[in-house]
């Protein structure tokens, strides 16, 4: 009992995402496809792969 509340909240969630149109931010979108860094957040090497080395050296 009690789940007709939730489910219907989830059912909601789900309509708003399916049938919603976020706006788009084209500018930032081709500044992160051509690999530009001006929004900073990117990691230097494009895969963050350096963030994780130190974690995983122990394996080897």
């Amino acid at each position: 009992m009690g789940r007709g509340r939730a489910k219907a909240k989830q059912t909601k969630v789900a309509r708003e995402l399916k049938y919603s149109s976020p706006q788009t931010d084209f500018q930032r979108l081709q500044a992160e496809l051509s690999g530009s860094e001006s929004s900073g957040s990117a990691p230097a090497d494009g895969d963050g792969a350096d963030e994780y080395e130190d974690e995983d050296s122990w394996r080897r």
